[in-house]
């Protein structure tokens, strides 16, 4: 749906970006990542249009950024860091007023509009004025407006900035649900939330990507490793013991005991392939798994690992 080749952007002497390349499958969220002044606003600029680059393409569905700006622009909605909003216009006539910009067919906005409005939750403030909303809503408002025109592909940053828990969960969710029928990119600092989201995710430091995949691979890489944690009842010793004996364990170890359970982590080749043989042998001996996950970095973990390892690189 999406592909970026040897995108690269200068501001004077400093370049923002340095050849980047990248795709994005149709119905895929995409987590972009980055320091600040990594390049990630410059990046999304360019694929909406909203800049030129310097050198490399763009296509959207096929079509050209630069030789088929207006077909790329009327399948992409963008949601900026710090929404576009006309304070002095109510939530109603905003949307309207984008549903013209976007050329979407008059017998259909009065519906489209609705319909953004009860995905987003603005029914109860679409009257109002938007300077008279609270920075949540007015981020609603911003949401709303990428969606009008129900475009194939959303280029959203920072979606939840100014949200509240609940509200940030309710985004989390709409944006999930999309995925059906739209292709998505999500930056944002929550990273959390990109792990939640993402089914892969891009880090982008100096202008240059740092890493591409998903966050389990992106753990797996950097710790070397698979690891479970595994929560068993009985006594740790034998059970240490037996973990030790199941063919395809690397190394266990004891994470946290108390006086009926013991917390094991687990490191293999790969997680998926010893979960069998740890279950039976555990029914052997009569030792209950009473929780079983996988155990590795947390994509906050993994950004900062790929983020300032190159800083200390610098320094040698």
């Amino acid at each position: 749906m999406i592909e970026v080749k040897n995108l690269t952007k200068s501001y004077g002497r400093l370049k923002a970006i340095n050849n980047l390349s990248f795709t994005v499958g149709k119905g895929e969220i995409l987590g972009f990542l980055g320091p600040n002044g990594a390049g990630k606003s410059t990046t999304m600029n360019i694929i909406t249009g909203y800049i030129p680059s310097a050198e490399g393409t763009v296509k959207v569905a096929g079509f050209d950024i630069l030789e088929n700006s207006k077909e790329v622009k009327k399948k992409i909605g963008y949601l900026p860091e710090n929404p576009p909003l006309y304070l002095d216009m109510t939530v109603q006539s905003y949307l309207q007023f984008v549903s013209h910009l976007k050329q979407v067919p008059r017998k259909l906005r009065k519906s489209n509009i609705d319909e953004v409005i009860e995905l987003v939750k603005l029914g109860d403030v679409r009257n109002r004025l938007i300077k008279n909303l609270s920075k949540g809503y007015r981020q609603r408002v911003g949401l709303a407006q990428a969606l009008i025109g129900n475009p194939e592909v959303l280029v959203l940053d920072e979606p939840t900035v100014g949200l509240d828990p609940k509200q940030i969960i309710e985004i989390r969710n709409l944006i999930k649900s999309l995925r059906k029928d739209k292709t998505i990119i999500l930056s944002s600092h929550i990273l959390p939330e990109v792990s939640a989201v993402c089914e892969r995710v891009i880090i982008i430091n100096k202008g240059e990507i740092a890493a591409i995949d998903t966050p389990d691979n992106l753990s797996n890489v950097l710790t070397g490793s698979d690891k479970l944690m595994v929560r068993i009842e009985g006594p740790s010793d034998r059970i240490l013991e037996i973990i030790k004996a199941i063919n395809g364990v690397k190394n266990v170890e004891i994470f946290e005991k108390t006086e009926n359970d013991t917390n094991f982590i687990i490191e293999s080749e790969q997680s998926d392939a010893i979960r069998k043989p740890l279950f039976f042998a555990m029914a052997d001996n009569r030792a209950p798994i009473l929780e079983m996950k996988r155990h590795g970095l947390s994509l906050e973990e993994v950004f900062l690992q790929l983020t300032t390892t190159e800083h200390k690189e610098e320094e040698v």
